[in-house]
């Protein structure tokens, strides 16, 4: 089987598409650049796609190599039968080649091996074979120094028959079928553990019980976190008439011969010490890497949303990171997000230096030029942001809260301390908070993902996955919206298709050392960015007001030349043609087709062209909580709140509603009717309507419904 065939068995994409998305990716294109501008080659498929193929593909080659592996590994044992080799070169089951290759694996002795040894091998395929013998007396002959009687004789052989069992590639798929579809999940308290505080948490799994192919990905992952922490014990069953019925159907030949008792007891020898745990982890490991794909996912969708939240612009903004006995942190940022000022205030308790506080922020307006406030939703947020709506500006100023999470992360970050070397880390926090209103995906991508906080389980899946995962969503989002080369930072440059950290750092220097870039074609100067890193960045770059109108846009430099025929035809500047949507109707794609640009291309060109370089992104809106509303104890059942959805997860979403506690609207409550899929009703940072139904003070959950 080829590559080309293994992807295509598993999405149903187009052979040709295939093939040539496979040679891009082996040309070293990257994704965003073949979703974008290989559309006519690709068949117009998107970047999920484009992503699944390249997955598929890395996948292919580890089969292959694994089975190569395993080749080798047999046929250095001298045991490689043509029926082998066939069978193996076959498969594309990874399961399936690792059975092939249990019998000849290198592992510590086993009993069976230690049977073998004492010459009982003959004994046990006398057994197997299920004739009329008396195997009573046949034992007997089968003693030696090692094995002194007829029992130590039978139980070798049985030994080797558990094995042989325990190797059957029949025995094992069917078992796996029954347990992928039958098996269950049980788990039980660790009594000592059961009174600790942290052990409340995972109360529900004190002695819980159902189908492992049903438990939802939270709830697998809360179990596998609580056996972990040691609070519970876990264990996956499934009934054992069926598993024996299965055995014996696959084992046993003769039912009435004389050794039908040895075998049955090897067979339930074998399942219990060989085939239970193994196929039972399995199984396990199966729900686990489903239940980390779910879990991945839901980070990675909300992550996206995130990341391509609403910016509010070059504004010129004044930060508050607040803060009780220690303080707001105060900081003011000109529209490019540099720091021009910083200092603190204490306008609550214990200080309560209110109308000193309050003078200082209208002289900070007034003398930065602010255009509008940001204030982060951590400790003391609503208390700030009621102070702040009390001082009467001498003009308009938008203000707005927004998440910090993640913000410490980034104040106490490498990153962070090359930008502002000579500020601490509440300085730098500050910061953040102010430039993440800006532009959120600019400030964003410089933290650690898993610290932005829109995770469900994000410590407990596989962390490469994860990570992987994770960086794919950031290189979508930051090639979706395209940068401006000129104010970008290293860490948002890094994720521009085909430029990366190093080729980053060489453009920060460059633009350093030279000023601002004026146009595309100067960035071929930067060192050691070829032609080809060239072909696949220089679109998803953007350069305001410099020599080249398309320079600012999504069009690639390969068809400027394409745009200049178009303009010439129509007897007009390139200039004049952008924005021109008279004009462009004028156009007709198929007179612009090249061995290179097919219609797909064109057609792109011509949107472009008629919105060149449009954030894809809404504009940041004003949001107000209740008033009322300042902490748990001022929310009451029956109440209908404003909320911002903050974080999205597979059995619902928490909403914020001005207090430290988000409240959870479970996937039930988000409207009449059934909802398989969170993301189809709410997005993150939504703003939304909810009404409370239940607060538990003590636990500090509050339950939500948006059915109102």
């Amino acid at each position: 089987m080829t590559n080309i065939q293994f992807i295509q068995n598993q999405i149903n994409v187009p052979i040709k598409g295939i093939e040539n998305t496979i040679n891009l990716l082996n040309e070293d294109c990257t994704i965003p650049f073949i979703s974008r501008y290989r559309k006519d080659q690709t068949g117009n498929l998107d970047e999920v796609i484009i992503e699944q193929i390249a997955k598929l593909s890395k996948q292919y080659d580890e089969i292959v190599k694994r089975k190569e592996s395993i080749l080798i590994s047999i046929e250095e044992q001298g045991q490689l039968s043509l029926e082998l080799k066939s069978k193996i070169e076959k498969s594309f089951d990874l399961l399936e080649l690792e059975d092939f290759y249990l019998p000849y694996k290198k592992k510590k002795k086993t009993r069976a091996d230690v049977a073998r040894e004492n010459g009982l091998e003959t004994l046990a395929k006398i057994i197997m074979s299920q004739a009329n013998d008396d195997i009573d007396f046949i034992s007997s002959k089968y003693l030696n120094k090692n094995v002194t009687n007829e029992d130590e004789a039978l139980q070798g052989a049985r030994d080797i028959i558990a094995e042989w069992v325990n190797e059957n590639i029949a025995v094992r798929k069917s078992l796996r079928r029954l347990y992928n579809r039958k098996a269950i999940i049980e788990t039980k308290v660790v009594k000592k553990k059961s009174e600790e505080e942290e052990a409340q948490k995972f109360k529900q799994y004190f002695d819980w019980s159902e189908p492992i192919s049903k438990a939802p990905s939270h709830r697998l992952l809360a179990m596998l976190r609580a056996e972990n922490e040691g609070f519970i014990k876990l264990k996956i069953e499934t009934n054992l008439d069926e598993v024996y019925d299965i055995i014996d159907e696959l084992v046993i030949k003769n039912g009435n011969s004389p050794s039908i008792n040895h075998v049955q007891l090897a067979i339930e020898d074998s399942y219990k010490r060989l085939l239970h745990p193994a196929i039972s982890n399995e199984t396990l490991q199966e729900a686990k890497a489903k239940a980390d794909k779910t879990a991945i996912d839901v980070f990675a969708n909300n992550l996206g949303q995130l990341l391509l939240a609403p910016p509010l612009g070059e504004k010129r903004i004044l930060a508050i990171d607040p803060g009780f006995r220690s303080g707001c942190k105060i900081v003011c940022l000109d529209e490019k997000g540099d720091l021009l000022y910083n200092e603190t205030i204490y306008p609550h308790a214990p200080q309560n230096e209110s109308a000193m506080a309050m003078k200082k922020i209208k002289s900070m307006v007034n003398a930065y030029n602010i255009e509008a406030i940001s204030i982060g939703n951590g400790t003391a947020s609503r208390e700030t942001e009621f102070f702040i709506k009390k001082i009467a500006f001498d003009k308009p100023v938008q203000v707005f809260v927004v998440s910090e999470a993640g913000a410490s992360v980034y104040s106490a970050s490498k990153i962070a301390r090359d930008e502002f070397p000579n500020y601490d880390v509440t300085v730098r926090g500050s910061v953040s908070i102010g430039r993440r209103l800006s532009d959120p995906l600019a400030e964003l991508v410089k933290i650690d993902a898993k610290s932005i906080g829109v995770g469900q389980y994000q410590h407990d899946v596989d962390q490469t996955k994860l990570k992987e995962e994770l960086d794919t969503v950031v290189v979508r989002c930051v090639n979706s919206v395209g940068i401006n080369i000129n104010t970008a930072s290293k860490s948002l440059l890094s994720y521009v298709s085909g430029i990366g950290e190093k080729m980053a750092e060489n453009i920060v220097a460059y633009r350093s050392e030279n000023g601002p870039f004026e146009d595309r074609k100067q960035i071929k100067e930067v060192p050691r960015l070829g032609e080809k890193a060239y072909q696949q960045a220089a679109a998803f770059i953007r350069i305001k007001d410099g020599k080249n109108p398309l320079d600012n846009s999504a069009v690639h430099p390969e068809a400027y030349s394409i745009v200049e025929k178009m303009a010439k035809d129509l007897k007009i500047s390139v200039n004049e043609l952008i924005a021109n949507k008279e004009k462009i109707a004028l156009i007709k794609p198929e007179n612009y087709i090249t061995n290179e640009i097919g219609i797909l291309g064109i057609k792109d060109i011509l949107k472009e062209l008629e919105k060149p370089g449009l954030d894809p992104r809404k504009a940041a809106k004003v949001f107000e909580f209740d008033p009322s509303v300042t902490s748990i104890k001022n929310v009451k059942t029956g109440m209908i709140l404003p909320g911002i959805v903050n974080n999205i997860t597979a059995f619902g979403c928490f909403v914020d509603i001005g207090i430290k506690e988000s409240g959870l609207v479970h996937i039930s409550q988000l409207k009449e009717g059934f909802v398989s899929d969170v993301n189809e009703v709410v997005k993150l940072h939504q703003h939304v309507q909810v009404k409370v139904v239940e607060v538990d003070e003590d636990r500090k959950r509050i339950q939500l419904t948006m059915i109102l």
